[in-house]
């Protein structure tokens, strides 16, 4: 008896004439996620993938797989012949595996995929479970809420498993295209671009760097942050932006109330420029309606003038209790909250502009005479930082 994972996709199987080029992407994905196991084979069968590697390994590729976007769910199945004495016996092992106690209840779920099997479908239900309940007197049949169902699959082969492991659904990563996220050390971001990396959108990095008003230590937080995006979104390139010159600028020469807003508007201005350099078609923030002032609907139609990129704001219409439960969910919570400032809370201003007109900030603006020098010399500054998933 043979063990394998067997992988199901969701979406992508109405992709229609392009699904083909999903399915290719998503194994592509799919050895990336695996590529520190050994001797691990991968084949396509009906609407299904299979995975055969030894088994010592099974876990922790279920683990890696968990994370892969495109996968609907995952079982470790038995693989016999398809004849009915292989699949009882197979399943007497599975069913004494489930049994607890004094009664266990039970279901058996089967689904012919060989529509030249002798038994449909119902049939290999009922004689499946007769012959479990024959074979151990504590089964008990509950077809609407049993503790374990057997699930059997009849293919060129037959697979049979009691567990379904979830995936994350979605798009493979890179069937999408790219994206540029504005990674800060916050809740937020890291969680923004989980989300639209499960819409099969690669990812890059930009994160702005205020140095010495931000450590070291503020920077390695956002490593550790694209890290754990990248165990779902795969390799991240990261653009570390030396931002200080250009935060004291404005600091200095822009109406305090202003400062945050026209701060952002640089941001853009830098990052739609890394972007369109690396390949990239929109950015991404984690910005949400209303958490801070920089966040209204008046100062965010400000920040968006200053790019001609589409700019993707997945959390916009969350609040923080269900932006903070999907990152618990991906592992990014614990890190967003250790306490090193980043460039986006420092030098806030007491009183800040929450309904800006873009004719006012243009006008503070013209005062950074030396602006467009200042972000050339950013980028050709920036630090490149690949990260991969851990």
């Amino acid at each position: 008896m043979e063990k394998i994972i067997l992988i199901r996709y969701g979406e992508i199987g109405l992709k229609g004439l392009n699904k083909h080029y999903f399915i290719d992407v998503l194994i592509r994905n799919i050895k990336d996620s695996l590529k520190s196991l050994k001797n691990k084979k991968i084949e396509k069968i009906q609407g299904r993938f299979i995975i055969r590697l030894a088994e010592e390994d099974i876990h922790r590729a279920c683990e890696a797989l968990k994370k892969v976007f495109g996968i609907a769910s995952i079982s470790v199945a038995s693989v016999v012949e398809k004849d009915l004495e292989n699949i009882k016996e197979v399943a007497e092992i599975l069913t004494e595996k489930e049994c607890r106690g004094d009664e266990t209840t039970f279901k058996v779920n089967a689904r012919r995929g060989d529509k030249n099997f002798p038994m449909t479908s119902p049939e290999l239900n009922g004689y499946l479970g007769g012959h479990l309940l024959k074979t151990f007197p504590n089964l008990k049949v509950d077809v609407h809420e049993p503790q374990f169902t057997l699930f059997v699959e009849i293919r060129e082969k037959a697979y049979l498993y009691t567990e379904i492991i979830p995936g994350k659904n979605g798009l493979p990563v890179g069937t999408g295209g790219k994206a540029a996220l504005l990674i800060s050390g916050g809740i937020d971001s890291p969680v923004a671009g989980y989300m639209i990396a499960q819409r099969g959108v690669e990812l890059m990095g930009v994160h702005f760097h205020s140095y010495p008003y931000t450590s070291e230590r503020a920077k390695d937080k956002v490593v550790k942050l694209m890290e754990k995006v990248a165990a779902y979104s795969g390799r991240i390139k990261l653009f570390v932006v030396p931002f200080t010159d250009i935060q004291l600028a404005i600091g200095e020469f822009c109406e305090e109330k202003y400062s945050t807003l026209i701060m952002r508007r640089y941001m853009m201005k830098i990052a739609s420029e890394l972007a369109v350099k690396n390949g990239a078609l929109a950015l991404i923030t984690g910005e949400s309606i209303g958490q801070v002032a920089s966040q209204t609907l008046e100062s965010l139609a400000v920040t968006n003038a200053a790019t001609d990129l589409p700019v993707f704001r997945p959390v916009i219409g969350m609040d923080k209790h269900a932006i903070i439960d999907i990152a618990n969910e991906i592992d990014t919570f614990e890190t967003s909250i250790l306490p090193y400032e980043d460039c986006c809370t420092i030098f806030v201003p007491k009183h800040p502009q929450t309904k800006p007109k873009l004719e006012y900030v243009l006008k503070e603006e013209s005062k950074l005479k030396d602006i467009d020098e200042m972000i050339s010399e950013a980028i050709d500054n920036t630090e490149i930082i690949t990260i991969y998933p851990k």
